[in-house]
């Protein structure tokens, strides 16, 4: 099996490209965003169906235990993983299983609230495992709260989900009240 290629991408697809590695170009799926001619470095998992062998291609070994693990619940395949992938962030993504966020999962293409209430309870326990990087201090019982209090106030989740993630985690003494005005502070600064 293929682990990890470097080269150049030779051409960008919709959520794919072609990674000329050497004189051969791999077609490799991938949630990254890349420039053409650009040099890339993949890890890469292989799956093999009856009819295809794909690539999937991640930047770092976390975001490709990551989709290795979204592969494991029943109803999420490879296309819904890399769609889930590809809309929210890593970190983002891992935080809201680590909390229980279904509300931000859901906001993948594919991804409905019966998916990613399955995605939450098949992952929790696995998220704070070894297999993926992540501290106790982003699981902060206050995000959840900042992102209820922001939407109430009619803001989208998409839009505050990564701004309130970093705020909690820079902050991680305060409580909602206080941490409430910081983001609204933040929001109208951009």
């Amino acid at each position: 099996m293929i682990g990890k290629l470097q080269g150049v991408i030779d051409y960008i697809g919709d959520g794919f490209v072609i990674l000329m590695a050497g004189p051969v170009g791999y077609k490799v799926y991938t949630p990254e965003t890349f420039a053409l001619k650009a040099p890339a470095n993949l890890w890469i998992e292989t799956i093999v169906r009856e009819d295809s062998i794909r690539l999937f291609g991640f930047s770092t070994i976390a975001a490709q235990n990551l989709f290795n693990q979204l592969t494991t619940v029943s109803g999420v395949g490879p296309k819904v993983a890399l769609a889930i992938m590809a809309t929210i962030k890593t970190d983002t993504l891992m935080t809201a299983i680590a909390t229980g966020d279904a509300k931000t999962i859901a906001t993948a293409p594919g991804v409905g609230k019966k998916v990613a209430e399955k995605i939450i309870v098949e992952l929790k326990n696995k998220i704070g495992g070894g297999n993926f990087d992540f501290g106790a201090d982003n699981t902060s019982g206050a995000l959840p709260d900042l992102l209820a209090a922001l939407e109430s106030l009619g803001y989208r989740r998409m839009d505050i989900i990564d701004m309130a993630q970093k705020l909690v985690s820079n902050n991680p003494m305060l409580d909602v009240s206080k941490l409430v005005p910081m983001a609204l502070k933040e929001i109208s600064g951009k």
